[in-house]
């Protein structure tokens, strides 16, 4: 796999889209600290760090939905392994007009755009949601 926050993010996606309640994801650090952002900011409900079915350490995933339509509308990488943006303190996106979060990974720790912009410092735009 080449891209493990991407398939994160597609994983998500895809069961949003079938109206599943949970989904579930191999473990790492930096997936880890994404979910933490996204729960934080209400977008799903949470998760915990479970086994998977083939023995392997797995994030299973609790996606939040209002009225029955996904919370999350707009799920788009920015950042990707072939092509990597980095944002200074002062160019870290606006998403819809503040209305959306952009994640990013900055020496601080992986943080939302605002946190960023509070905390004065930039990064790797890892992705937007809305």
């Amino acid at each position: 796999m080449n891209d493990p926050l991407g398939d994160m993010l597609t994983r998500i996606r895809n069961a949003q889209m079938r109206g599943k309640s949970t989904t579930q994801t191999p473990a790492s650090k930096l997936r880890k600290w994404v979910l933490e952002v996204l729960a934080d900011e209400g977008y799903i409900r949470g998760f915990e760090e479970t086994t998977g079915k083939d023995g392997h350490p797995a994030l299973e995933i609790s996606l939040k939905y209002y009225e029955g339509t996904p919370v999350i509308r707009d799920l788009k990488r920015v950042s990707t392994p072939g092509r990597r943006v980095y944002m200074g303190v002062k160019d870290i996106p606006t998403v819809r007009q503040g209305l959306g979060v952009a994640i990013v990974s900055t020496p601080k720790g992986v943080m939302s755009d605002q946190a960023a912009r509070s905390a004065n410092v930039g990064g790797e735009v890892l992705c937007t949601v809305f």
